[in-house]
């Protein structure tokens, strides 16, 4: 950094060549006055920020104008978004007010901008900042769409430009991306910018794989070329000869997706052939887009056999966000599936930029789903959950399910997400429906609530004026809208028992000479393991809580003060240290300094890169970077993340990881892994599970290894066993 040299007049330079490539890209939106305002707003930038500097080294008015340049070229916003991408960080880092903003601006301006702006001030350490300021965006999303589009352009340039920053942001940031800002490009429909959030993650959370698979693909890439350059020859000679003006070409499937593909299904990388997409994009008029779509899966599928079972059918019903495009996936002339895509131009833009694409062609397509999504947003927005966490996670939960389409018996089309239930779609009917749902006929047949929808089902909703929500119907809802009217009506319910609860506790607490405070009832609360005093009465009143136990309180209470206070410093210091940013935990080295355990659900071994989460009642619990708990733990809770790296280790400190084994049953084989597991390698086995169905040979091992290399190399050991086909290491003991 100190040998970053300032040359003002250079950086000048280059500052008035971005903002002029800036304007050009926002020349095809631009109108009168227009220029004028993006000039009014990129001076106020430059004088906000002109002594501030990025972490790189460079001025911090690159930054505003990248993620204005963004949502220009690459998202398609108008003028007001450029403005407001170009004061998006002026309010948050500089003293420049909200006030000022709307005098100079206006209050369409003021409005975006106090979306984009983070909550400042203390929180309660059991919430979570982050997700504060998640659902104050999200609640922003209901009034303008635009907050959403221009953080995603921010969140793009940060993940871009995230080499400079220390390791444990670009986790937090990365975790961040995967968890909640990606799943929000792919439900808006920016396609493009999902997958480069994805990959960036990815580079970051786990880069060995991502270093792994990049690779790979480059090692393949001309033998890759050669294939589709055959592959798409004889396609774009039919397309000429029939006079149907298209380009083909062939687009590489992102760096994410091939590891998805690879975890799913439990396959190495030779094993993944859809590593491409051929994509065939016409040019045509509106009202011809169907026909020509279809004359185009005419010709491929005459050219190369289709799997019948692999067409997606979306120009006929759009996905919810507007996606339209038709999916086939045929046999290649080297015996090996081939994704073909088919889209018009106007669909192709729709499937790129997503949102801001669907105005501009708004006028020829008035069923819009993606106007049916946000009123969706609306109806959750408006019923928000009280924990920030949990609605978050709901909001979440409606964001990468993939629709399914059902019809009422009227025969209307619903669209409601994979693995949806008769419950959801009651709720999604209307509300008061599904409050009083008992049951349901899907294709005229009778089914219970729980019964989870196909494509293409017609459902009756039967009800009952004497039916009301109940707790179990939470465990099989998975839309949101659902989730919140059944939580808001159990809470409902459940306030007016905690209330009689509570007049019970009075008593039962003036009878063993107990002070009814809040300190006391917290403390009880937190003697029976309830979250929260409510819980705590509506116990009291469903009889949970015996008076013995409430003595047995009194006792503890003495003797707990003590540990209390000393469990309180700790966790205190540890805080401290963390908010220090400078220490580091030492993982296998002087137990007696931190107090950790190593989490079950990935079982981190030495040489697996880790970081250090502090619970609320089990102290630090050490993580892998690429954990699938990861992601949320440090997207929520980023304030409670710790630095930790394994300390040199003795050879004789064992860990505890999981192997999947699979291969072609052989007698003797079982033998033959416990061997060269157990007598090669010396490693100790903790749990073995084997299954067998006709000839195939499944198996779950727990080992006891010191560290990655060791684990690496009995893999490796493994798979050349004769009748192995595949040795992978498993997250989780479930």
């Amino acid at each position: 950094m100190e040998e970053y040299v300032i040359d003002i007049e250079a950086e000048n330079k280059e500052i008035r060549k971005r903002y002029r490539a800036l304007l050009r890209a926002c020349k095809p939106t631009l109108q009168k006055g227009d220029k004028q305002q993006i000039r009014k707003a990129f001076d106020l930038a430059l004088e906000s920020h002109k002594d501030m500097r990025r972490k790189s080294g460079e001025p911090y008015i690159y930054h505003p104008i990248a993620v204005a340049q963004i949502a220009a070229e690459e998202i398609g916003l108008g003028t007001t978004s450029i403005v407001c991408a170009l004061l998006h960080d002026v309010v948050e880092d500089t003293s420049v007010t909200l006030q000022d903003i709307e005098e100079q601006f206006g209050k369409k301006v003021v409005r975006i901008i106090d979306g984009l702006t983070k909550i400042s001030g203390i929180f309660d350490p059991n919430s979570s900042m982050q997700a504060e300021n998640f659902r104050k965006m999200l609640l922003t999303l209901a009034d303008d769409v635009r907050v959403i589009l221009i953080k995603l352009a921010d969140r793009l340039h940060n993940m871009r430009t995230m080499e400079f920053m220390a390791r444990h942001k670009q986790l937090k940031i990365a975790s961040e991306t995967s968890y909640l800002y990606a799943p929000l490009a792919h439900r808006l429909g920016l396609y493009a910018i999902k997958s480069e959030l994805e990959d960036l993650s990815m580079k970051y959370t786990d880069p060995d794989t991502y270093k792994f698979i990049a690779k790979k693909l480059n090692e393949k890439k001309a033998e890759r070329e050669k294939f589709i350059a055959d592959f798409i020859s004889p396609i774009q000679e039919i397309l000429a000869e029939e006079g149907i003006n298209a380009s083909v070409f062939g687009r590489p499937k992102s760096i994410h997706s091939i590891w998805n593909k690879m975890r799913k299904k439990s396959i190495p990388f030779e094993e993944v052939y859809d590593l491409f997409a051929i994509r065939i994009i016409i040019d045509t008029d509106d009202e011809k887009e169907k026909t020509e779509c279809w004359k185009v899966y005419s010709i491929v599928t005459d050219l190369y056999r289709p799997n019948p079972d692999r067409l997606r059918d979306w120009v006929s019903s759009p996905k919810a966000n507007g996606y339209e495009s038709l999916h086939t996936t045929v046999m290649g002339p080297r015996g090996q599936w081939v994704e073909v895509q088919i889209r018009t131009r106007r669909m192709n833009e729709i499937a790129e930029k997503g949102f801001a694409a669907h105005w501009k062609y708004k006028e020829s397509n008035s069923d819009n789903g993606l106007d049916q999504w946000i009123q969706k947003v609306r109806d959750i927005l408006n019923n928000p959950e009280p924990n920030a966490l949990d609605f978050v996670d709901d909001f979440k939960m409606n964001l990468f399910s993939d629709e399914i389409f059902i019809f009422t018996p009227k025969g209307t089309l619903v669209q409601l997400p994979n693995g949806a239930t008769a419950l959801d779609f009651a709720f999604e009917i209307h509300t008061d429906i599904g409050a009083t749902c008992i049951g349901a006929k899907v294709n005229h047949k009778l089914v219970p609530l729980s019964h989870e929808l196909l494509n293409g089902d017609q459902v009756e909703i039967i009800t009952s004026s004497k039916q009301t929500p109940k707790e179990d119907w939470l465990n099989f809802v998975v839309t949101a809208k659902a989730k919140s009217k059944i939580k808001s009506s159990l809470k409902e319910e459940k306030r007016r028992v905690a209330e009689d609860g509570k007049e019970i506790l009075e008593r039962k607490l003036k009878s063993l000479k107990i002070t009814y405070n809040t300190e006391n009832i917290n403390k009880i609360a937190n003697f029976f393991k309830f979250p929260s005093s409510q819980e705590l009465f509506y116990n009291v009143a469903k009889g949970a809580i015996d008076i013995k136990n409430l003595r047995n309180f009194v006792a503890n209470e003495r003797s707990e003060d003590a540990n209390q206070n000393q469990f309180q410093s700790h966790i205190n210091g540890l805080v401290e240290k963390i908010n220090k940013k400078d220490d580091t935990i030492l993982i296998g080295d002087d137990y007696q300094k931190v107090d950790y355990t190593l989490a079950p659900c990935c079982n981190p071994i030495p040489g697996d890169d880790i970081f250090g989460f502090l619970t609320v009642n089990d102290g630090i619990k050490i993580h892998r970077t690429s954990c699938p708990n990861a992601s949320k733990l440090m997207a929520n809770y980023g304030y409670r993340i710790l630095k930790a790296k394994w300390a040199s280790l003795h050879n004789n400190v064992a860990f505890l990881t999981g192997l999947k084994i699979v291969g072609i049953d052989d007698v003797g084989l079982v033998n033959k892994i416990t061997t060269v597991i157990s007598q090669d390698f010396k490693v100790n086995i903790r749990s073995l599970s084997i299954s067998s169905n006709e000839g195939i040979f499944e198996g779950d091992i727990m080992v006891f290894v010191n560290d990655t290399h060791q684990l690496d190399s009995l893999i490796k050991h493994l798979k050349q066993i004769p009748g192995i086909t595949g040795v992978t290491r498993y997250e989780s003991e479930n």
